[in-house]
């Protein structure tokens, strides 16, 4: 409960996304009461009898639990916009990571303004919870104090980065000593950031890759993370080169190798893991990647648009999820909108599969809460329910796209996506109201954000491996008449 203690009651919600605890599941609430005193959930069910001090009228609205962004890079994937959204390498097993990720980062400095911008779109679109992945930098958990949300800081390291040359080979310029250092100082600043006097924000541990770690970082990150009674992320099974490049070295597959040196289990968060030896794109026969996930108790964070651009996707989430491997849903993208997630999740998986029936909407709204929740070890989140924090959206039903209403969660994911989320509410204060942003203001930081991205234009031939302009790199949809 707040120092004050008010409570507040939501009366005659037209739809309530409860918790079932017995079943384990979200379950319709019809006209009913949410209460809530402070950051805590009091009541979630019909008429609420108990004290209140304010009171608002919950007619036409669904309230439902706050979304969990299981895996994002907020810090510059905003300033991506424009650029990266139908690019791919060819010869690089249509990723961008290697050749273009590079050259469109920008620079740390705005680092703070991007991350703004980034988590004004999630708050908009139900996210109550982020899960940042990226390098420590001054004034992380403060800027997320500031701004409202629930973070998780995963303070990510690795030994050195990737590269091309020419457009077809990977390198790795991979300084191990420097990556030892790099993870004390991880492991430090994650400890400082889960001290954070805010309460709203934990520090994690991330080896940043599967092919950027040693096996002795990846096992000692793990070891410090069971220290502290958390799991890792490690980005792996995320593309055709890093699988080809791990079966180079070690003679396994990126998941079985992490089986192999003990690093696969149920304290490790794969990120992404698509590209099992099992996935349409690879003819691998000679492991069982997909056994050895579902047995481990390894989670996997699945951010299927980002793929989807590229014409990837994971095989598939109904698989994953039937199979007992627990899936968060990441953004890992911009925009940093979870409900498009949750309908490329649905419809990519279905593609996939040639199967309207492999990936549903429940799959991936449990995934967006109660999963990446349960990731996270935090029962409390991801549910509404008594006990657990107040952090929920409130959804208009007059919204046209919201209507008819048979189905509100289907109208809302297919239909309405974020012009229908009202109100989001974080440890019971309100972020975001009728549709606006009132945390903070981002205007400075949009300005900053095209700076950044001017420096990125000036810059990228010589950051380029064969020289190129951004008009050659990412050609503008049609040409600027002359």
């Amino acid at each position: 409960m707040s120092e004050n203690g008010t409570v507040t009651v939501i009366r005659n919600c037209e739809w309530l996304v409860a918790w079932d605890a017995v079943a384990s599941s979200h379950v319709y609430e019809k006209n009913g009461d949410l209460a809530f005193a402070g950051d805590r959930i009091l009541h979630v069910g019909k008429s609420y009898n108990g004290h209140f001090d304010v009171e608002i009228d919950g007619r036409r609205r669904m309230i439902m639990p706050g979304f969990v962004d299981i895996h994002a890079h907020p810090g510059h994937e905003p300033g991506w916009k424009g650029m990266l959204e139908e690019l791919g390498s060819p010869k690089l097993g249509q990723s961008s990571l290697y050749e273009f990720m590079p050259v469109f980062n920008v620079a740390a400095e705005y680092g703070r303004h991007a991350c703004r911008v980034a988590v004004s779109e999630l708050l908009k679109s139900g996210v109550t919870t982020i899960c940042d992945l990226g390098g420590a930098r001054e004034g992380w958990a403060e800027d997320y104090a500031e701004m409202g949300i629930r973070a998780v800081l995963w303070v990510m390291f690795r030994s050195g980065p990737w590269y091309t040359r020419d457009g077809h080979s990977v390198g790795y310029d991979l300084d191990f000593a420097q990556g030892d250092r790099l993870l004390r100082e991880a492991i430090a600043a994650a400890d400082e950031a889960s001290g954070h006097a805010s309460g709203r924000i934990q520090g994690f541990i991330a080896p940043a890759q599967v092919d950027t770690c040693s096996e002795g970082q990846i096992r000692d990150a793990l070891a410090a993370a069971r220290d502290r009674g958390q799991p890792i992320q490690i980005h792996a099974a995320q593309s055709i080169i890093e699988f080809q490049e791990i079966v180079r070295r070690y003679g396994e597959t990126p998941i079985g190798w992490l089986a192999k040196i003990g690093a696969l289990g149920e304290d490790t968060v794969v990120g992404h893991g698509i590209f099992l030896n099992d996935h349409p794109f690879l003819h691998y026969p000679h492991a069982d990647d997909f056994s050895l996930l579902r047995d481990s108790g390894a989670q996997v964070a699945h951010c299927p648009v980002v793929f989807a651009r590229r014409g990837i996707a994971m095989n598939t989430l109904h698989r994953y999820r039937k199979a007992g491997i627990r899936c968060g849903i990441g953004t890992d993208t911009f925009p940093h909108n979870m409900l498009d997630e949750l309908r490329m999740a649905c419809y990519a998986g279905r593609i996939v599969a040639g199967s309207f029936t492999a990936a549903s909407t429940a799959e991936a709204f449990t995934a967006a809460t109660s999963g990446g929740a349960d990731i996270l070890r935090r029962p409390d989140l991801g549910r509404l329910a008594p006990g657990c924090k107040a952090d929920f959206s409130i959804v208009d039903m007059t919204n046209p796209y919201m209507q008819p209403d048979y189905e509100p969660l289907r109208s809302l994911v297919y239909s309405a996506n974020d012009r229908a989320i009202r109100d989001v509410y974080v440890d019971g204060v309100k972020l975001v109201a009728d549709g606006q942003l009132v945390a903070f203001e981002i205007d400075e930081d949009i300005e900053m954000l095209r700076r950044a991205q001017q420096e990125v234009i000036a810059n990228a031939p010589a950051r380029d491996w064969a020289g190129r302009s951004i008009d050659s790199l990412s050609p503008r949809v049609f040409p600027i008449r002359s």
